[in-house]
C-alpha cells in the first residue's frame, strides 16, 4: 500500500458537509445524465417502428460491452486517485451519444451510441461506489449507500416528472435541453466533493490493513465463495428482471402513442418505491440482518411477473412497478454492502464489486434477445410469465449461500482517514448486524 493511502494530510476526523451534499447532488444528477436515454430508449424506438427482437439485440450489445468493460475499469478505480475524473468524463461521453440517437435515430447512431454509453458508463459504478467508501469508511458505508440511493431515485423522479412536462410543452427539444443541464449539473456536483477528503487506501478496501501485506491481489476473487455464490444469485435475479420494465415501456408505449410520457410515468411508480425503500433500508438492515434484506427483494420479481403476465390494463403498472422498487431496490442497496464485507481488508472492494456486476451483467445482457424472442413467439405476456419464473431461481441459490452470501458485519471501523498522528485503526461496537 503506498504512502499516501496509509496517510491523509490535511483530514478531519469525517469529511465536510460540502462534500457530502456534492455527493448528494451527484447522486441527484447522475440518475439522468449516468445512462443516456436510459428507459426511454425503447419506447422512443418502439414508435419509430424498431422491433422487440431488434431493441433486445441493442440491450444485449450495451451488456456485453459494458460486461467486458466493467472488470477492468473496477481495477482501474482501485489503483486511480482521480475518482472524480472516473465519473465526470463518462457522463459527458453518455450525454454526447444520447444527443447523436435522437437527433439521428438511425443504425449507426443507435448502435454506437448505445455501445459508448455501456462502455463509458461502465466505470461510474465503481467509481461512486469507491468515492463514497473513501469518504465515510468502512462504519457508515452501508448508511451512506442507502442515502446515495434515496437521492438517486429522488433524481429519477424529478428528471421523469420534467422530462413529462416538457414533453407536453416542448416536445422533444425540451429532452434534449433536460440532459445537458443534468449533465451539467453532475459534473459541478462532482468537482465540489474535496479530493483531500477521499481516503484512497479505505476506497479500495484497506481499512483493515496494518501496512505490511498490502493489497492481496485478484486471487481474492476466485478464492471466494460467498463473491461467487453472489454473482450467481444475482445473474440468476438480472436475467428474470432485466428485461421486464423494458417490455412494460414498449407494451403500453405502442398502446398509447406516446413514448416518453408513457415510460416516465411508468419509471416513476417504481422510482417513488425505491426511494421509500432507501429510507426503510438502514433500519431493515439493522433489525434483521442482510440476509434478509436480500430475500425479500429476490422474492419480489416472481410475484411482479405473475402480475404483469395475468393483467393488460395499464393499472396494473402501479403494483407491477412498485414490486419493481421493493425488489431492485433492495438488491441495488445490499450488493454493495455484501461485497464490502465479503472482501474487508484485501484491498479489491471496487475489482471485486466490478466482477460481480460482470458476472450479473452475464445475466441482464441475454436475457434481453431471449425477452424478444418470446415477444415475437407469444406476446409479452409469455416473456413476462418465462423470466418472472427464472427470478424464482434467484431464491433458491441465495437460500443455498445465504451465510456466505451475506455475511455479518464482525468488526467496525473508524471512519476517519489515518493520519500521520494515528497510525492504529480503532475498532469499535459493530453499527449493523
Amino acid at each position: 500500500m503506498s504512502k499516501s493511502d496509509k496517510h491523509a494530510s490535511h483530514v478531519t476526523d469525517r469529511p465536510t458537509d460540502r462534500s457530502l451534499v456534492a455527493l448528494a447532488f451527484l447522486n441527484f444528477f447522475l440518475a439522468d445524465a449516468r445512462d443516456g436515454l436510459g428507459p426511454f430508449l425503447d419506447g422512443f424506438l418502439a414508435t419509430n417502428g424498431w422491433s422487440p427482437m431488434t431493441l433486445g439485440i441493442i440491450a444485449t450489445l450495451g451488456g456485453v460491452l459494458g460486461m467486458i468493460a466493467t472488470p477492468l475499469f473496477g481495477a482501474w478505480v482501485d489503483g486511480s486517485h482521480r475518482k472524480r475524473m472516473l465519473i465526470i468524463i463518462p457522463v459527458i461521453l453518455v450525454t454526447a451519444a444520447a444527443l447523436w440517437t435522437l437527433a439521428s435515430p438511425g443504425n449507426a447512431s443507435v448502435f454506437g451510441g448505445q455501445s459508448v454509453t455501456a462502455i463509458v458508463g461502465a466505470v461510474v459504478g465503481p467509481a461512486l461506489m469507491g468515492l463514497t467508501l473513501g469518504l465515510v469508511g468502512e462504519r457508515r458505508f452501508s448508511d451512506q449507500v442507502a442515502k446515495n440511493e434515496f437521492w438517486n431515485h429522488l433524481g429519477n423522479v424529478a428528471s421523469l416528472a420534467a422530462i413529462y412536462a416538457t414533453t407536453v410543452a416542448l416536445g422533444l427539444s425540451g429532452v434534449i435541453g433536460l440532459m445537458v443541464l443534468t449533465a451539467i449539473a453532475a459534473v459541478m456536483a462532482a468537482l465540489a466533493i474535496d479530493p483531500k477528503r477521499i481516503n484512497h487506501g479505505v476506497a479500495r478496501g484497506l481499512a483493515h490493513d496494518d501496512g505490511s501485506p498490502g493489497p492481496s491481489g485478484y486471487s481474492v476473487l476466485l478464492g471466494s465463495k460467498g463473491l461467487f455464490l453472489l454473482a450467481v444469485t444475482l445473474m440468476i435475479f438480472h436475467f428474470g428482471n432485466a428485461p421486464i420494465s423494458r417490455l412494460i415501456a414498449q407494451d403500453f408505449s405502442i398502446q398509447l402513442g406516446t413514448p416518453f410520457r408513457t415510460t416516465a410515468l411508468i419509471t416513476g411508480v417504481s422510482q417513488l418505491a425505491m426511494m421509500g425503500v432507501a429510507l426503510a433500508a438502514p433500519s431493515l438492515i439493522r433489525r434483521f440482518g442482510l440476509a434478509s434484506i436480500f430475500a425479500i427483494g429476490l422474492l419480489a420479481l416472481p410475484v411482479r411477473g405473475a402480475i404483469a403476465g395475468s393483467f393488460t390494463d395499464f393499472a396494473a403498472i402501479f403494483p407491477m412497478q412498485i414490486l419493481d422498487g421493493v425488489g431492485a431496490g433492495l438488491i441495488g442497496i445490499a450488493t454493495p454492502v455484501a461485497v464490502e464485507r465479503i472482501l474487508a481488508g484485501t484491498g479489491r472492494f471496487n475489482v471485486g464489486l466490478a466482477a460481480v456486476m460482470t458476472v450479473q451483467g452475464i445475466g441482464a445482457s441475454f436475457s434481453n434477445i431471449v425477452a424478444g424472442t418470446l415477444t415475437d413467439i407469444g406476446g409479452y405476456g409469455l416473456a413476462y410469465w418465462v423470466h418472472g419464473g427464472v427470478a424464482a431461481l434467484a431464491f433458491a441459490a441465495f437460500l443455498i449461500g445465504r451465510d456466505n452470501i451475506a455475511p455479518s458485519q464482525k468488526i467496525d471501523i473508524d471512519p476517519r482517514p489515518i493520519t500521520d498522528c494515528d497510525v492504529s485503526t480503532k475498532l469499535r461496537t459493530p453499527a449493523w448486524k
